[in-house]
């Protein structure tokens, strides 16, 4: 098994629908995030922490509304301000936030594997929520320097939230299985790595690096996958991957041979009218 953190991370895509079916409402097609409201954070995987470029799934929706609407995606944010959740004296001004661009791909179904054509994508800045600070009265022993979620009465490292791309204007049908890949860069890893700057030398370090993807553990809740227990990755190294892939450093199935990511999907819910 992974090892997978416990962060969160919701990624919201507004799609617009073609001019006949704008009045229709947009029901979700796919949904492999959570059930109910969201909750303090969801297990997590970062570009950071596990070496990767993209990652995704393969889903195929429920029903036969395919005008795309809305694609959410569930982020993990382990980010503070001061201090770092490891060290246990994480400090954050309350409603404090960070910016960083995310990009959302989605391409036809998979060939052998590897996604088809791309079908779209769209790259936005979004606000990310700081992890609150550390609440030593509730969070002690083994839940030390955790923040403190009242409602739930739970004590969490990472904390969820919700990002949106607007696509309003494309009037997209999509076919009935995709591949949707998420991409953002980090000091070390994405596309286009950023590099050693002024955060790095900070005991918070840079908060794109404690950036994660939410993973649901509910199971696909709407819509079906192809390829169960699976996702899809580019990452650097072959290690990264399930079946240890030769080809790493393409996004790809990970993979129908060695099913470890039992339990969970990317935290996605998909839209249509």
């Amino acid at each position: 098994m992974r090892r997978i953190l416990v962060g969160l991370a919701i990624a919201l895509v507004a799609v617009g629908a073609t001019a006949g079916s704008a009045a229709a409402a947009a029901t979700p097609v796919y949904d492999g995030s959570y059930a109910g409201t969201l909750p303090g954070n969801l297990p997590s995987v970062g570009a950071e922490a596990y070496s990767f470029k993209e990652f995704g799934d393969e889903v195929t929706f429920a029903g036969t509304a395919r005008h795309l609407a809305a694609v959410r995606v569930t982020m993990s944010s382990w980010a503070c301000q001061q201090g770092t959740w490891f060290n246990h004296d994480c400090v954050t001004t309350k409603g404090a936030t960070f910016p960083v661009p995310i990009t959302l791909n989605i391409y036809n179904k998979d060939t052998a594997g590897t996604p088809g054509s791309l079908i779209t994508t769209v790259t936005k800045t979004f606000n990310i929520p700081y992890r609150p600070t550390a609440n030593l009265n509730h969070c002690n022993g083994s839940n030390l320097g955790k923040w403190w979620q009242s409602s739930s009465s739970t004590c969490f490292n990472g904390k969820a939230a919700n990002i949106s791309f607007n696509f309003k204007s494309l009037g997209l049908t999509l076919p009935d299985t995709v591949v949707f890949g998420i991409a953002y860069n980090t000091s070390d890893y994405g596309y286009n790595p950023i590099g050693t700057t002024a955060c790095n030398s900070t005991e918070a370090g840079c908060f794109y690096d404690s950036l994660n993807i939410g993973l649901g553990t509910d199971g696909v809740i709407t819509g079906s996958k192809i390829y169960p227990d699976t996702v899809f990755q580019n990452a650097v190294y072959q290690a990264d991957y399930c079946d240890g892939t030769p080809t790493p450093g393409v996004f790809n199935l990970d993979s129908p041979t060695s099913t470890c990511w039992i339990g969970y999907t990317p935290a996605i819910q998909v839209k249509a009218s």
